[in-house]
């Protein structure tokens, strides 16, 4: 909880406003927002799934959009930090583990993914 409150302190209004200056910032919208995802250049930020639809494939749908965007910018592979919870979406997505970190968030998870 304290992870959370951490990370909601951090990401206010004026900073997604600041990010989505540097980042292509995108939303996946059912009944409301679904899910968020950002991208700069291959590097994968702030991927989030609202808890009534994990498991519906919006956070896969929004990560083949940023890698596809990504093969057309000329990239041949993604990057992405995970927390502990992301970690598996991570991996069955096709993402293997690169190293881990400790960030002012917790534990986290860098992994890569080959672009086709």
């Amino acid at each position: 909880m304290e992870v959370i409150e951490r990370m909601c302190d951090h990401f206010t209004e004026q900073r997604i406003k600041e990010l989505a200056i540097q980042r292509q910032m995108f939303v996946a919208e059912t009944n409301g927002i679904a899910g968020t995802v950002s991208r700069d250049g291959n590097k994968v930020y702030t991927m989030f799934v609202h808890p009534w639809a994990a498991g519906r494939g919006v956070g896969r749908l929004l990560m083949r959009h940023i890698e596809a965007l990504a093969v057309i910018d000329g990239y041949d592979h993604m990057e992405t930090g995970a927390s502990i919870t992301g970690h598996g979406f991570y991996h069955r997505l096709g993402y293997i583990d690169v190293r881990s970190t400790e960030t002012e968030f917790g534990f986290n998870y860098i992994l890569r993914r080959d672009l086709p």
